[in-house]
């Protein structure tokens, strides 16, 4: 048994599938000093930037789970009704974890519930004006970041991958 899946027994399926697929094709190969050092260097700029959004989500008063429920609502297709299991998957949470997450939003007015009209069965969760606004604050300085420290994140990230073709997981 690899020592990943004895860490992760459970909840990290997907880490221990992807990690013995890389097991099985490269068991035999080591890493170079150089990729351990890019390995470091892209996880510390990544980092660096949630640790930025950590403090810019907490500045206007937002827990940072809170504040990626914000994204996550926006980010989904215009046309599609995001569901409370919905919210669980992207965000990597229990269901019973993202209602307590909404119903501390619902009490600042940034998201509201309601039943779909098609399915009475389904909660769909929108934002509120309110929660655009401070969702739209947040992604300018996000943005605003990005473009001053996102070379450093592009330049860890391609001296791992180099030019290696990017594998197609079939999700957009």
């Amino acid at each position: 048994m690899h020592r990943l899946t004895l860490l992760f027994p459970i909840g990290y399926n997907y880490i221990v599938i992807r990690h013995k697929m890389v097991i099985a094709l490269d068991e035999h190969i080591d890493l170079s000093t150089t990729e351990y050092q890019a390995l470091a260097e892209f996880r510390y700029q990544l980092r660096n930037f949630l640790a930025f959004s950590e403090q810019a989500a907490r500045a206007v008063g937002l827990e940072p789970q809170q504040h990626q429920l914000l994204l996550t609502l926006k980010g989904a297709a215009a046309q599609e009704k995001v569901t409370i299991g919905d919210l669980a998957d992207r965000l990597k949470i229990q269901h019973h974890s993202a209602v307590e997450l909404i119903n501390r939003v619902v009490e600042h007015d940034l998201v509201r519930r309601c039943r779909d009209e098609q399915d009475q069965r389904r909660v769909l969760v929108t934002l509120t004006p309110h929660g655009e606004e401070v969702l739209r604050r947040l992604s300018l300085l996000h943005r605003a970041e990005l473009r001053m420290a996102g070379p450093a994140l592009v330049q860890a990230l391609q001296a791992i991958i180099g030019n290696a073709p990017v594998e197609d997981t079939g999700k957009e």
